[in-house]
């Protein structure tokens, strides 16, 4: 469902930046802090096992995986007259089915949690999407209330980082410090990335992190879990 241009809020508008900081707050209620998008099997593994190990892990997800791909997903949600279409794609682009859990719980979550916020013409297009990804979810209400692209981008990039380096420090497990110094090493990383999807197409979408979609799939029978992914 397209929105009128006349509904269409000005770029910037006052708040957006409380807007951002509410919406990707560990306090929001999507439920991120039960997902570790098969963090929990790489630390079984022995794959991630230090905050070296962790922030090369994150890196990798951010440059050439998952988090690259949500970056995608986000601005082309943003720009999109189409949003069912770009929803359909993100849901079926999950590389396995944990995955695509976390994705579609989260951002079911999301739209649920900003009703608050929504524009009457977007909650009706989210309610004719049924489940929805998270970061289609926030590229599109950024949209819809002014909130400018690269810094919807940017503000997602860290909150899903933060929430799996904070997995990372309860399962390693690491030191809060420990934590805080693998977040701030990867913030050049999170700008980085920020800025090589800005003008990638939709076809960009695409991983090269085999070793990170394989612990996924391998947490779907792990014995003893924490997480729901």
């Amino acid at each position: 469902m397209t929105m009128p241009e006349s509904d269409r809020p000005e770029r910037d508008t006052p708040g957006a930046l409380l807007h951002l900081l509410t919406w990707l707050s560990p306090a929001f209620p999507t439920g991120g802090f039960a997902y570790s998008h098969g963090l929990e099997s790489a630390v079984e593994s022995g794959d991630v096992t230090s905050a070296d190990t962790l922030r090369d892990w994150m890196t990798d997800l951010l440059r050439h995986g998952s988090g690259r791909n949500d970056a995608i997903l986000l601005r082309h949600s943003h720009r999109t007259d189409d949003l069912a279409s770009i929803a359909a794609f993100a849901a079926a682009s999950a590389p396995a089915r944990e995955l695509a859990a976390e994705t579609l719980h989260q951002g079911s979550a999301f739209t649920a949690a900003a009703r608050l916020w929504l524009p009457d013409t977007l909650a009706r297009t989210f309610a004719a999407i049924g489940p929805i990804a998270y970061p289609v979810a926030v590229g599109a209400l950024a949209a819809a209330t002014g909130i400018e692209e690269d810094a919807a981008t940017l503000a997602y990039l860290h909150a899903w980082t933060a929430n799996l380096v904070s997995a990372g420090v309860r399962l390693i497990p690491l030191g809060q410090t420990a934590g805080l110094a693998v977040q701030h090493a990867l913030e050049p990383v999170l700008h980085a990335t920020a800025a090589l999807t800005r003008n990638l197409p939709l076809d960009a979408i695409a991983s090269a992190c085999i070793a990170a979609e394989i612990a996924a799939m391998r947490h779907e029978t792990q014995y003893t879990r924490l997480f729901r992914s």
